[in-house]
């Protein structure tokens, strides 16, 4: 039987005080309208720092606070603490997915095919050639990402990547199609394929955002991808794998490339994809039949079940 989520208490936690604030708060936004129209007693409670408030009586957090303190096991631990249940995975799942580096070394021990790359400290220089992508360990949507193909540009890219980290990942450069896989629970949505709509960009901050940035392109979505059947089913059972890997239980959104031989490469798995009116994760749940609403309650359900499972 489906959870009801009529009368219950759930405090909407959004905003935080990381890169992605903004972002948050439309995801935000979104995900206490959908509760309401279920019935459900929703507070929104904008976070800013360690000292939040929650409203007495919660039954359950819904974070929806992207990267920094949301996503990273920082707010997972304080609620633990306070005995509060909230969506989402626990503290262990959480640190090793917003960290790169980590996944990077559990994809490597669970066979989960993934790009090759290097660690340096951000006073280093890499040692892989070049095209190769540099990327802040532990920022979401693309932000601390710098792609490298010309050598000249590699002081900058190390100076602004140096501004986010102290350690840097740098991973080969694998071009190829741009595709993002939900999962909720263990049920793989459809593939989505990412095309910016400047031929000669990636699907950066600006690009994911452009509510936020009118000056950005943007970016075409297809859901599903435009994939043959035996494709699609190899890049959904790599996302699995990689889902797996970090050994993740309730939702989260798995990015591939996909190589012009057809392997498929994992990047990084968001364990607090955006909710956000261009979010992938509802646009792919919406096409597999899933309403936003329910995808929210479904969050709600599998992570009461995580946390019962815990006690």
């Amino acid at each position: 039987m489906a959870l009801d989520l009529t009368d219950k208490k759930i405090a909407v936690l959004m905003g935080g005080p990381g890169s992605e604030r903004k972002v948050s708060l439309k995801s935000g936004e979104g995900v206490v309208e959908a509760l309401r129209s279920v019935g459900a007693h929703v507070i929104p409670v904008d976070v800013t720092g360690t000292d939040f408030v929650l409203p007495e009586g919660t039954e359950v957090a819904f974070n929806v606070i992207h990267g920094t303190f949301g996503e990273d096991g920082q707010l997972q631990r304080l609620l633990e603490a306070r005995g509060v249940p909230y969506t989402g995975e626990g503290v262990t799942a959480s640190e090793i997915a917003i960290d790169k580096i980590a996944t990077k070394r559990r994809f490597e021990e669970r066979g989960v095919p993934t790009a090759g790359y290097e660690v340096i400290a951000a006073t280093e220089r890499p040692t892989r050639a070049l095209p190769f992508v540099v990327k802040a360990p532990k920022e979401g949507s693309s932000v601390g990402v710098f792609v490298v193909k010309e050598a000249d540009k590699l002081d900058q890219v190390l100076a602004d990547a140096a501004a986010y980290a102290k350690e840097l990942l740098v991973e080969d450069y694998v071009a190829g199609r741009e595709l993002t896989i939900g999962i909720v629970g263990e049920e793989v949505l459809p593939v989505i394929e990412i095309r910016p709509k400047k031929a000669d960009e990636f699907y950066d901050f600006a690009n994911k955002y452009n509510f936020l940035n009118p000056q950005a392109a943007g970016a075409d979505h297809m859901c599903p991808a435009p994939l043959n059947a035996e494709t699609t089913a190899k890049v959904q059972a790599a996302a699995l794998a990689a889902y797996r890997a970090l050994d993740l239980e309730v939702y989260s959104r798995v990015d591939v490339l996909l190589a012009a031989d057809g392997t498929p490469y994992v990047l990084e798995i968001n364990t607090i994809p955006g909710m956000t009116p261009v979010s992938l994760l509802p646009e792919a749940a919406g096409v597999a039949g899933i309403s936003y609403p329910e995808l929210c309650r479904r969050i709600i359900e599998l992570s009461l079940a995580r946390f019962s499972r815990r006690r």
